[in-house]
C-alpha cells in the first residue's frame, strides 16, 4: 500500500523509490494470545451422610440453632441403615415422652455400649440383647412397630441421624446403663452415677 501509493505520486523514479522505501521504519507485527483458561479447581471427594451431618449440624450449632431445631431439620433425609434404625426404634420405644436430650441420651448409651467391647458389637445387637431393653421380646428379639406417621417417630429419625455422626454431645463414651426413675434395680449401687435426664437416670462404671 505505500509503495503503490508513493508510485501514484508520478515523478519518482524508481531508484528514489526505494530510497524511500528502505527508509521506511520497520513495523514488528504484535501478536497477542489470550490468557491461558485456568484448569478448573477439583472437586472434594463428596462427604459421607454422616460426615455430611455433622458438617452441616456443627456449622448451624455455632450460628445458634438448639437441639430441637437440629432434630426437626434432620428428621427428613436418606433412610437410615437397618444398624441405625434399631437406634431410632429403641428411641421411640424407651425415650419418645423424655427432652430430646433424653433421647439422644439413650442413642447414645446404645452406641457406647457397642463401642465398649463389653457387649454385642452392632446397635442391633445391643438393642435385641436379651433383658436389656424392656420394649424387645426376649425370646425372639422382636421389635414392635412404630407409628411412622407420629411425630415421635420423626423426633427419633432426626436423633438417630444426629447421634450415628456424633454431631450433638451427650452422655459420655463410658456411659454404659440407665433406668427409670421410678425403679432401683441393684446393680445401680455398683455404678457411678453421671446425671438424670428426665425420667432416666444414666451411669458409668
Amino acid at each position: 500500500m505505500i509503495a503503490a501509493g508513493l508510485l501514484m505520486g508520478g515523478g519518482i523514479s524508481g531508484e528514489a523509490l526505494a530510497q524511500q522505501v528502505s527508509n521506511l521504519p520497520v513495523v514488528k507485527a504484535v501478536v497477542r494470545t489470550a490468557p491461558a483458561t485456568p484448569a478448573p479447581a477439583q472437586a472434594s471427594a463428596p462427604l459421607s451422610g454422616d460426615a455430611a451431618v455433622a458438617r452441616e449440624a456443627n456449622w448451624l450449632q455455632r450460628a445458634g440453632w438448639p437441639l430441637y431445631a437440629l432434630v426437626d431439620k434432620f428428621s427428613a433425609g436418606a433412610p437410615l441403615t437397618d444398624q441405625a434404625n434399631c437406634i431410632a426404634v429403641a428411641v421411640y420405644h424407651e425415650a419418645r415422652g423424655e427432652s430430646l436430650e433424653g433421647q439422644m441420651a439413650v442413642a447414645k448409651v446404645i452406641m457406647n455400649r457397642a463401642a465398649s467391647g463389653q457387649y454385642p458389637t452392632s446397635w442391633c445387637g445391643v438393642v435385641k440383647q436379651p433383658w436389656q431393653f424392656s420394649f424387645v421380646n426376649p425370646r425372639t428379639g422382636y421389635m414392635p412397630s412404630v407409628d411412622q406417621t407420629s411425630a415421635a417417630w420423626r423426633k427419633a429419625l432426626g436423633v438417630t441421624r444426629l447421634a450415628v455422626a456424633n454431631a450433638v454431645q451427650s452422655v459420655p463414651t463410658d456411659c454404659l446403663w440407665y433406668h427409670a426413675d421410678y425403679v432401683a434395680p441393684s446393680w445401680g449401687r455398683r455404678l457411678t452415677r453421671v446425671e438424670k435426664i428426665g425420667a432416666h437416670i444414666f451411669y458409668r462404671s
